[in-house]
């Protein structure tokens, strides 16, 4: 079983930065993908980035493309979700999920999730 905990959200204002950060325990960290998703109030979950086990290969919707950057540090057990450029409608929980693939993970098969961390961007 693995345990994923989300850390680093908060309020920022419309164009600043954060990092999110997921840290892995219970498991073996580099045989997953990874990925966040993010989930605004009265809407349905959402993709938001997913990077390979090895780190070498990323994806993103149009939405967050050229504004987040994922990346991972597989000795740390960590994987992270830059964010800048912050919109106002950024604004959600965001959730880290480990799964077995790039691809699964896009469509929302994953195996593991995390408990969620909330970004507020204020405009």
């Amino acid at each position: 079983q693995v345990q994923l905990v989300e850390s680093g959200g908060g309020l920022v204002q419309a164009g600043g930065s954060l990092r999110l950060s997921c840290a892995a325990s219970g498991g073996t960290f580099s045989t997953y993908s990874m990925g966040w998703f993010r989930q605004a109030p009265g809407k349905e979950r959402e993709f938001v980035a997913a990077i390979s086990r090895g780190g070498d290969s990323t994806t993103y919707p149009d939405s967050v493309k050229g504004r987040f950057n994922i990346s991972r540090d597989n000795p740390k057990n960590t994987v992270y979700l830059q964010m800048n450029s912050l919109k106002p409608e950024d604004t959600a929980v965001y959730y880290c999920a480990a799964g077995y693939s790039i691809v699964l993970i896009t469509s929302g098969q994953v195996y593991y999730w995390g408990q969620g961390t909330q970004v507020t961007v204020s405009s």
